[in-house]
């Protein structure tokens, strides 16, 4: 028995590669072949990144060469490795002609497959539109990124979502945009994936730390001066120094130690061995609760309804940092007992979720 998986692998990020791996290794412990469908979005093609980072500026390109060079020797070489994709490589519409539908299951995975502000436009492929109507069809912890959706992304979408068998979101607002803006009604709120597994599963994964004492890690995907300064404050009134996990080069002038780029695992090793994370980032903030590590979470402008629904779910809005006078966070202690409660009765959500799913299309079939 075979499943088709289509997700955002191929995004240079370390929580897109994990949330991958993680919805693969899931499947598979049900017994389920996995291949995933090898689509890239044109802006995430090797041969596009540098015009899409740098557009003419001959210097910008300089200065981004490393990181890209680096990048494809860190994230493709983790998806060779680890990450069953097919032979083919998947861009746009007309890429799917002829696309050997011969799989059991089809199935649009995590991350945020359904945010059109993120992926530039609806990408009718992460709808499954490729994949004839009488096929079975599930998502699992899809997420639109976002509270609301315009009646236009609704109206465009509307036909792709209606032939989902069962569909996951990973938010609770992407369960009511689905329920109140589709009237969609099979959906259930579930974790990302990478909560499926508990934080022992990803230590056994990690390599050993190669840092001494306490330390705060910055993971920082929104740039901003204001983030940079509140860290080296926070850093000066607590005595612990910083670190900084770089996912460019061009970031190792910013305050802190700097890690550049490092192997896909260590993104585990550094979050667990760190005193306490400082991020604007999902995943980041997600392994910190998974490895019981403190988070102190800074929401981005844009798309934080992912970040606070974690938050929420785990008990730690305590952990949000409203604005940069903020420093008491460090006193908001979590009670990890509780974190690890809620996140193993989530755990029992996805299983539920997934018996329902495979039962259902067993039935189906008999």
């Amino acid at each position: 028995m075979k499943i088709n998986l289509i997700t955002l692998h191929a995004i240079k990020n370390y929580g897109s590669v994990l949330q991958t791996l993680a919805t693969q290794t899931l499947f598979e412990s049900y017994g389920y072949e996995v291949e995933v469908i090898n689509y890239i979005r044109e802006d995430c093609l090797d041969e596009n990144l540098m015009e899409y980072w740098c557009g003419d500026n001959i210097l910008k390109k300089i200065a981004m060469y490393p990181t890209l060079k680096r990048w494809n020797t860190v994230f493709n070489q983790f998806l060779k490795e680890h990450i069953k994709l097919t032979e083919k490589t998947y861009t746009y519409e007309h890429d799917f002609e002829g696309f050997s539908t011969d799989a059991d299951l089809y199935c649009t995975g995590s991350d945020q497959v359904w945010n059109s502000g993120w992926n530039g436009g609806i990408e009718k492929p992460l709808f499954l539109s490729f994949v004839p109507e009488d096929k079975y069809k599930f998502a699992y912890a899809a997420s639109f990124g976002k509270k609301s959706l315009t009646e236009e992304e609704v109206k465009a979408t509307k036909q792709y979502i209606d032939q989902y068998q069962y569909i996951s979101v990973r938010e609770d607002s992407a369960k009511t945009i689905l329920e109140e803006q589709y009237g969609y009604t099979k959906c259930q709120h579930v974790v990302d994936p990478t909560l499926a597994y508990d934080g022992d599963f990803w230590r056994d994964l990690a390599p050993k730390s190669k840092l001494k004492g306490d330390y705060i890690l910055i993971y920082n995907l929104n740039r901003s001066k204001e983030f940079d300064d509140y860290a080296v404050k926070l850093s000066k009134k607590t005595g612990i120094p910083l670190v900084r996990l770089c996912t460019r080069y061009d970031q190792f002038y910013r305050p802190g130690k700097s890690i550049l780029v490092p192997e896909v695992f260590e993104f585990i090793t550094l979050i667990d061995n760190a005193r306490y994370v400082l991020t604007d980032s999902f995943h980041a903030t997600a392994f910190s609760l998974n490895l019981n590590t403190e988070p102190i979470c800074v929401y981005p402008s844009e798309y934080s309804s992912r970040l606070e629904s974690i938050l929420r779910m785990t008990g730690t809005l305590q952990k949000h940092v409203e604005n940069y006078d903020d420093f008491d966070v460090v006193n908001r202690k979590i009670d990890f007992n509780k974190v690890n409660k809620a996140l193993d009765e989530q755990r029992v959500r996805i299983r539920e979720f997934l018996a329902t799913v495979f039962e259902d299309f067993t039935i189906g079939r008999a």
